[in-house]
């Protein structure tokens, strides 16, 4: 196996490193102290979509959880860990559920469903990317997408797939305490979509403590 890809990573950072320190020579012993940042992100693990490059972001700036499809699933004890402390350890005032266009996730999914419809009562997939995207699998299902093309499709479900997730996140025990509690930080959140071919994100919806 060739080492070329991880010589150019470490070669990378060390180049990236001795940069920082040219410019901010106090940078690392100050990060080193503790991080305070505003901003949950919680996105997709697509390579192509790396938060702090298409935001502009430093080290510090963003908490972050990424997995397949930008989920968030209420029984997901990874996920509910990450909210639990970017709110309560941390104290974010933003919660970002960001998806984006031409997900792989989001094709599997449409293609499962497209595939169960054809074959109805055959058995379906029972890997554990099949079981991480079920719910995304049965959202589909439920999608009037007839009269839509093969990318028109996608795009709903990518944007159907981002309004869920901030559905389930609201619904989440941390930020319904933190939305009870009248002496907790404000906490907003947000689903966002990130355009592949444009490197713009796009806000579909913003969700605050219910009046």
């Amino acid at each position: 196996m060739s080492q070329r890809s991880i010589d150019i990573l470490l070669d990378a950072n060390q180049q990236w490193a001795d940069s920082v320190i040219q410019d901010r020579p106090g940078f690392f012993a100050q990060s080193a102290t503790g991080q305070s940042p505003k901003i949950l992100w919680i996105g997709c693990s697509d390579s192509r979509v790396p938060e702090s490059v298409i935001t502009a972001s430093k080290p510090g700036d963003i908490f972050v959880h990424r997995n397949i499809a930008n989920q968030f699933h209420l029984h997901d004890d990874s996920a509910l860990a990450v909210l639990t402390y970017a709110i309560r350890a941390l104290g974010v005032e933003h919660v970002v559920l960001v998806g984006h266009t031409n997900c792989g996730g989001a094709a599997a999914c449409l293609q499962a469903a497209n595939d169960a419809a054809a074959n109805i009562g055959a058995p379906q997939s029972d890997t554990p990317l099949a079981r991480w995207l079920s719910p995304l699998t049965e959202l589909v299902q439920s999608l009037d997408l007839s009269a839509c093309s093969a990318s028109e499709a996608l795009n709903k479900v990518v944007e159907a797939n981002i309004v869920m997730q901030v559905d389930n996140l609201c619904q989440a025990e941390p930020i319904t305490s933190a939305w009870a509690d009248p002496n907790a930080k404000k906490v907003t959140v947000h689903g966002w979509v990130y355009d592949l071919a444009e490197g713009r994100i796009k806000e579909l919806v913003s969700r605050d403590a219910p009046v």
